[in-house]
Parts: structure tokens; C-alpha cells; sequence
């Protein structure tokens, strides 16, 4: 999910990772997309890991004047590669979004005189804040590391799945300042504290909650934080003057007093320290309890060897990169496909403790039995392709998601399964209600450790929700009526397709009346397609298209995040009776060139709000989800070499090794996971399907360790950055006459060789 701002490409350089073991690990660079729309953070983080450690560049107020600050979408990571000053480093950040929240429990070190507010950008010596170099700064897997040039402190960072530790090493003898800044976050404009808690334990522990109100409208977060040597006082600053009056006015409450609460906190921790002394803190989170923080604190780190946890962390890594072994073509394209992966890597989130308990979507506290319970499912994004392709090579870990997604049902006062939700909340973003995608896409392709007949009736259940999002008007009438109910096409296409999928779920089950009745509703895309203008185009209540239609324009179009020359090639579950339906073969091939090579006007850009220049190639916009399958519907015309060419084009237009290198949000690892599949050559246009539909592949060579212990191989003959076509596929030696694999040929193992060459083979 994305909002897009309008901007245009810019090529920064971005320093040479630290060279350290040689494992895979080496070729991951956090610090790609950074910089501008990527939205991803350079911080700390394992697999999946709840705790995501990272630097913040900036803390957005969640408003200003009196008015929306539009920056917040800027800073959805927390960081921005353009900035030359950093707040502080916070625990919990998403990775590659559209939406802002999290940045729970900033945590800042600085000697000399204590300032307990931020400062600003241009004058951080006004507050805690300090300037920094990206000649002084390191990110790996795993591992992150900054000079903080206004102390010359140097902040280190690694982490566990529940435990982020950091390591600071301060440059001279004196006073030391450790600040917990419980008010700073990374928030949308209405978002704010509604409480924040701090119990100090003893000299080295200190305890404590936050909760707020925001996108997640009931969030809150736990912390167990423990400093490897004792602090000699703290205190912190009376914002909340007014929740210190009557019985608490007996304290002075405002140093040394073990109890500290309010809407707005900042806490401090002064040492003594010596020169070139190393002080740790480690921040153990919880979504339950400070017990269940101490408990996770005490199972994953209970001691302040941070090299070993550091190496840890990178030995995490390595093993789940290690499940594709890759040769590329160039060095550039190796770091581009093993940071796709370590993004693709990062969410969901885990979201329980070690014992299993977690904060439900009902507010009530339960138990994960048998799965790991995990959080962030930003879904419209990541159905398309980042759940396929972890039911490919993580389908242990995707199983248990879609148990989480059950479990999300099952205390859902809507019962519905999510739609957009993290940390025991729903945020009902986006259109669409693409979970079933993803359990059906499981139960096609077999990967069902849970009750997949259950699963299924959450679907339905689901699916039949008549008052959400005009899907009662799309249940009676075959659509959803613009005038009922806005982005009306999009709602219908994404419906019909999410109908489908169910469809698919239903007959690999032998539920024969499910699948009749969804298999009907996924015929619903025809109903939004008029002939005339040879678009999908919105429908009235009436029964009537509207009237004013412009094919180019997304705001009360009928569409989201595109517009009907994007949106109307959104039939992934039936490509070739959409190519029919809107003209034949020929006809389509014209329309998808149309759609590459098109030039957009300047006032395009400047009226439309969501569109930019910024991952668009011609009307094509890799940074906009829906489009991503539609390169491979070349595939179903007359001229399939395209898909081969404009793969090698997207993959190198809208990827590169540098900080700005991602042609619009990540989105929770959907960006790179369409990298990986295309990168390897074949790609899910209609999840549900169990095919993977050809393109080009841009690797040497790879190897996929499956987790049932079969390999497949992927092998280039004559690659190169020119022998972009492909002249042949042979799947275990036998010629490939289709433009397909299925997901059980590669489950099997075995290995896909394609021929490459500079010229296109059309008689293939």
C-alpha cells in the first residue's frame, strides 16, 4: 500500500558494506531504499523478528499549526538516507509501508550537559539529537553501527527475535546520559500517547509500557530494559505537570523516584563513565506483560557478549538466505537479490512471547498452540507474491501465518479475517479482502498443517460479509456501484479475483457447492468491462457506466492506486478471456505496448496526487501493486518474447544497489519478492493457480532448497545483460512447449534450463 508523492529519480551512492565472514550475508545491504519511496530501515532485526532496532532520522509531530504534516509518510521507517541528523534508536519499525506507526522506545546516549528534547535538523545541538555521516555508518544483516558525531559516541546495534542490545562506546571520561524517550514515535497526523509507564527495578532494570492511539487504534507495548552497568541517578522531564498534582505532589517525583507516568515521558540515566568505555542496554519487548518482556529477555539474552549476539544474528541469516544459492550475472545484481531476500525476510513479525502468549485482536491475552503467532499482514500488498513465495521456500513459517490469520478470525467481532492489521489491531486498509488468497493459495498447493476445511469457512464467512466495503452491492447487483460506494472497479476486479481463489480452495477440498457459487461470482470482472471504450470503467447504481471517465486519472475514477489502463488488465485468474473480451491477441499485445511506451504528460503528474514519475515506466507503475502481474501477460499474445525483454527492463530500472534503489515502497517485502521470482525466471500471476508463468530469467544460475529436501536447479545457458529473450526451456531435459511450471514440478525437484539469446525466438 502506498501513497506516492510526486518526485523524480535521483542516484545516490551509498558506502561499501563491512566485508565480514563469507557467507551469504556479505551481499545484504540494509541502506538499499532508504532513500525517498523504499520506506525500508537500515536497522537490526533477525527473521522475522519482533524486535526491528533501528536509527530514527526524524520525529515527525503528528501535527503542525493545526494541520496535517504530510511528512509522515516520508518517515513510515523512521529513516530517510537524505538526512544528516539522528533522534535516537527505536524498537519497532515497518518495513517498506505506505502508513506510519511504531517507533516504540527510542533510546538515545550523549555526554555532557543533559537536554531531554530533540532538537531540530538544523540545530541539533539544541537537543539530544546528533549529527552523523554515512562515511561513519554500517548496515548489515543484522547489525548496525553509527558515529554520533556531535559526542563522538559510537552506537552499535544487533538483536535476538525479542531482544534488541546496544552497544555504546563513549569517547572520554565524564558524565554519560542514557535517554528513554517514551513520547517519540513514528505516527500518523492523529495518532498521540494515550499512557506511558516506567517503573524503575533497581539501578541496572527498568520496566514498563506504552500505549497509543493511532492507525492501530489499541496498541500497546511492553519493555524489560536492563543496562550492563548500574546508573548512578535518573529522572525525567515533567510534560504531564498535571497528572503530578494532589497525593503524588508529596514526591518530588522528578528524580529518583521509582515510578514514573504520563502521557508524555522522557526518562533519563546518567553515568560516570571512562574513556572508551562501553555501556550495553538491552530492550526486551513483550505484547502481554513486563513479566513476559523479562522472560523473553532472559530465554534469548541473558548476558552482554554483544560479538556473539551480533554473530548470532548473522548466523539467523545466513541460514534463511542460504536456501537459494544464486551466480549472477554482476556483482550489483548478487547484492540486489540476497537484499531482496533479507527484505522479503523481515515481515510478518513474530507476535507472542516465548511462551506462546500473545495480545489477541479481542484484547485478550492467548496462547499460540503449535504455531508461532505473527503480526504485520499488510495483505493487499503481499498476496500477490511474497506469500507465494513463501509457500515455496517458507512454507513452515506461511502455514503458521495463516493459523495467525485464523486465530485473527476467531476474535474478530466482524468475523473477518484481516485485512490490513499488526500489534492486535485491524486498520481495514485497502480494498479487497485477500487473506483467502492466501489460504487458498496453501490449500492448492498443499501446505496445510491446520484444518483446511475451517480455513476455508473463514473464507466464505469472510466473503459474505454483506456491510463491508459495498460488498453487499457487489453480492446482489455483480458489482459495486460508484455511486455507492467509491473505487468502485478496483473493489469489483479484486473481489471477483478473491472469489476465484476461494473457488479453487473449494474444489481441491471437494466442497462442490462452495466452489459453484464462487466460481459464478468470479465472473463478476465482466460487469465493470464497457466495450466501447475499451475499458473497465465504473457502473452506477443504475446500471449505467458514469458518464465522465478518463482512462488516465485515478481520483473518482474508480480505482485505487491506478487507473483504468492498469486496472483493467486485473483478471489474473482469467487472462485469456480477458484478452478475448477486450479484442483478441493482437489487439492486447497493442495495448500492453501502449501501456510501456506511452508518454505522460507533465500536468498528469502535477494533478494527480498518488501517481509519480517515481516507479512508472510510459502508463506501467511497478511501484503500485496491481500491475506487477502485468508484464506476463504478454505470455497469452501473439508476441510472448515481450515478457521476456520487459522483465530484464522492470529488473533493472526499478532495482538497483543504492540507497534510492527501490522504485517505490517495499510494502512488507511484495517489491522484492517480485525481484526474486522474476530474478529466477517464472512468477505467480494468479495465486491459487499452482502455476508460475515464464519470463526471463536474470541469474547464472540457482539452486531453491526446498524444506521437504529436494532441490531445484535454475540454469542459464548464454546469459547475459543482452540475451535478454529466451529461444528455449527444458524442464529435466525434456522441451518445455508451454509458458508455465506448475508449483508441484518444482516441489519435486529437478532443474529448468533456459536458452538464452539477443534475438527473440517467435515461433516459440
Amino acid at each position: 500500500m502506498k501513497r506516492i508523492i510526486f518526485s523524480l529519480f535521483c542516484y545516490a551512492a551509498i558506502p561499501a558494506m563491512a566485508q565480514t565472514g563469507g557467507g551469504l550475508t556479505k551481499y545484504v545491504n540494509p541502506l538499499i531504499g532508504t532513500e525517498r519511496m523504499g520506506h525500508v530501515y537500515p536497522g537490526a532485526t533477525v527473521p522475522f523478528g519482533m524486535v526491528q532496532l533501528s536509527p530514527d532520522t526524524d520525529t515527525i509531530p503528528y501535527e503542525m499549526n493545526g494541520r496535517y504534516n504530510g511528512d509522515v509518510y516520508k518517515y513510515c521507517a523512521g529513516y530517510q538516507y537524505t538526512d544528516k541528523t539522528i533522534v535516537g534508536f527505536s524498537h519497532t519499525h515497518f518495513s517498506g509501508t505506505g502508513h506510519s506507526d511504531l517507533g516504540d522506545f527510542l533510546v538515545m546516549p550523549t555526554m555532557g550537559k543533559l537536554q531531554l528534547n530533540p532538537g531540530t535538523a538544523d540545530h541539533p545541538e539544541t537537543g539530544y539529537r546528533s549529527r552523523f555521516s554515512h562515511d561513519n555508518e554500517v548496515a548489515r544483516a543484522g547489525y548496525y553501527k553509527v558515529k554520533l558525531d556531535d559526542d563522538n559516541i559510537i552506537a552499535e546495534l544487533t538483536a535476538t527475535n525479542r531482544v534488541g542490545l546496544h552497544q555504546y562506546t563513549f569517547p572520554a571520561k565524564g558524565d554519560a546520559h542514557i535517554i528513554l524517550d517514551m513520547m517519540s514515535g513514528i505516527y500518523n497526523y492523529k495518532e498521540k500517547n494515550v499512557w506511558t509507564f516506567i517503573r524503575v527495578e533497581n539501578d541496572t532494570l527498568i520496566t514498563g509500557w506504552r500505549q497509543t492511539n493511532g492507525w492501530a487504534r489499541t496498541r500497546i507495548e511492553y519493555f524489560a530494559m536492563a543496562f550492563s552497568k548500574p546508573f548512578k541517578q535518573y529522572g525525567h522531564e515533567k510534560y504531564d505537570r498535571q497528572v503530578y498534582r494532589g497525593f503524588w505532589g508529596k514526591f518530588d517525583n522528578s528524580k529518583n523516584f521509582p515510578e514514573m507516568a504520563g502521557h508524555q515521558i522522557r526518562a533519563y540515566f546518567d553515568f560516570d563513565v571512562n574513556a572508551g568505555e562501553k555501556v550495553l542496554v538491552k530492550m526486551a519487548l513483550s505484547p502481554v506483560s513486563t513479566e513476559g518482556a523479562l522472560k523473553n529477555m532472559k530465554a534469548e539474552l541473558p548476558g552482554w557478549d554483544f560479538a556473539a549476539v551480533r554473530q548470532q544474528a548473522d548466523q539467523l541469516w545466513e541460514k534463511e538466505l542460504a536456501k537459494i544459492k544464486v551466480n549472477t550475472i554482476s556483482a550489483d545484481d548478487k547484492v540486489n537479490f540476497y537484499t531482496a531476500m533479507y527484505h522479503a525476510f523481515i515481515n510478518p513479525t513474530t507476535y507472542m512471547d516465548v511462551d506462546g502468549q500473545y495480545r489477541g485482536l479481542d484484547m485478550n491475552i492467548h496462547k499460540a498452540n503449535g504455531f508461532t503467532n505473527y503480526t504485520t499482514f499488510s495483505l493487499w500488498d503481499t498476496y500477490r507474491a511474497l506469500h507465494p513465495f513463501f509457500n515455496l521456500i517458507q512454507p513452515k513459517r506461511n502455514a503458521d501465518m495463516v493459523q495467525s490469520m485464523m486465530a485473527h478470525f476467531d476474535q474478530s467481532a466482524q468475523h473477518m479475517l484481516p485485512v490490513w492489521s499488526h500489534y492486535a489491531n485491524e486498520n481495514w486498509c485497502m480494498i479487497g479482502y485477500h487473506a483467502v488468497s492466501v489460504i487458498a493459495d496453501a490449500i492448492v498447493k498443499g501446505n496445510t498443517p491446520f484444518d483446511a476445511n475451517k480455513a476455508l469457512d473463514a473464507c466464505v464467512t469472510t466473503a459474505r460479509h454483506r456491510t463491508y466495503d459495498g460488498l453487499g452491492y457487489y453480492m446482489d447487483k455483480g458489482y459495486v456501484p460508484e455511486d455507492k460506494s467509491g473505487s468502485s472497479v478496483s473493489k469489483t476486479l479484486e473481489y471477483a479475483y478473491d472469489d476465484w481463489a476461494i473457488a479453487q480452495a473449494a474444489k481441491k477440498l471437494g466442497r462442490d457447492d462452495i466452489y459453484n457459487e464462487f466460481i459464478k461470482r468470479s465472473l463478476n470482472y465482466k460487469n465493470v468491462y464497457d466495450p466501447v471504450s475499451g475499458f473497465m470503467r465504473p457502473k452506477l447504481d443504475n446500471g449505467e457506466f458514469r458518464k465522465e471517465f478518463d482512462a488516465l486519472k485515478t481520483h473518482g475514477q474508480g480505482f485505487i492506486e491506478g487507473n483504468a489502463w492498469n486496472y483493467s488488465l486485473y483478471v489474473p485468474q482469467y487472462p485469456e478471456d480477458m484478452i478475448e473480451m477486450m479484442g483478441g491477441k493482437k489487439r492486447f499485445a497493442i495495448h500492453l505496448d501502449s501501456l510501456f511506451t506511452m508518454h505522460l504528460p507533465d500536468e498528469f503528474f502535477a494533478e494527480t496526487e498518488d501517481i509519480t514519475r517515481d516507479g512508472i515506466i510510459g502508463n506501467y507503475v511497478h511501484g503500485n501493486e496491481p500491475s506487477h502481474h502485468t508484464v506476463y501477460l504478454y505470455n497469452y499474445t501473439t508476441t510472448p518474447w515481450q515478457t521476456q525483454s520487459r522483465v530484464r527492463m522492470i529488473l533493472k530500472k526499478m532495482y538497483r544497489p543504492t540507497s534510492d534503489g527501490l522504485g517505490g515502497n517495499d510494502d512488507c517485502g511484495q517489491m522484492s519478492a517480485w525481484y526474486i521470482f522474476s530474478s529466477l525466471g517464472f512468477y505467480p500471476i494468479a495465486p491459487g493457480s499452482g502455476q508460475y508463468s515464464l519470463g526471463s530469467p536474470a541469474i547464472v544460475d540457482a539452486t531453491l532448497h526446498l524444506e521437504n529436501g529436494n532441490t531445484f536447479t535454475v540454469e542459464t545457458k548464454n546469459q547475459s545483460d543482452k540475451n535478454v529473450y529466451v529461444s528455449k526451456v527444458e524442464l529435466n531435459g525434456v522441451k518445455l512447449d508451454r509458458k508455465y511450471i506448475t508449483h508441484e514440478e518444482i516441489m519435486k525437484g529437478g532443474k529448468i534450463v533456459f536458452y538464452m539469446s539477443a534475438k527473440p525466438n517467435k515461433r516459440a
